[in-house]
């Protein structure tokens, strides 16, 4: 990786959108990376828009992912696809919220690990430094329902790449 890969995490307060990036980050921290994180809380807690910009490279010198940048777009929720669109480069991926239905994950909240999930199948870290970073992250009694939807996440993403 010579240059920094831009991903941008999107959804609505309380859906685990700044947990998520702190995850990546963690992850691509574990990897040898350097990493720079920034966040947009809007109206939060009132369930408004979230999104989370995280840089990771060899050397990154701005947290914030330039409009029409990112490599990836994680969006947690239906409605912000589209408001977020914008900020994916042409040729960049967009893991949508209908990748994974939140229904089969034995915990509901782990949502947005599962699509932490999908995004790992695009990038370079082993899933040992993703397995450590949700371990280092989250409380222990959280562990067992996040790596099973870590897990679902890889999984979907990947028979969504062998179908297309």
């Amino acid at each position: 990786m010579k240059k920094p890969i831009n991903v941008v995490i999107a959804g609505l307060g309380g859906q685990g959108v700044i947990k998520a990036s702190d995850i990546l980050s963690e992850a691509a921290f574990r990897s040898g990376c350097e990493v720079k994180k920034s966040e947009i809380h809007g109206m939060s807690q009132r369930g408004g828009s979230v999104t989370s910009d995280v840089r990771f490279g060899p050397q990154v010198l701005s947290p914030m992912v330039p409009p029409g940048e990112a490599d990836f777009l994680v969006v947690l929720a239906p409605d912000q696809v589209a408001v977020n669109r914008g900020l994916l480069r042409a040729g960049g991926v967009l893991i949508a919220p209908g990748l994974i239905d939140p229904t089969t994950l034995s915990n509901r909240k782990s949502f947005n690990v599962a699509l932490l999930g999908a995004l790992s199948t695009h990038l370079e870290f082993s899933e040992e430094e993703w397995r450590s970073a949700i371990q280092s992250v989250l409380p222990e009694k959280l562990h067992a329902a996040n790596e099973q939807a870590f897990a679902a996440g890889r999984r979907a993403a990947t028979a969504t790449k062998v179908q297309s």
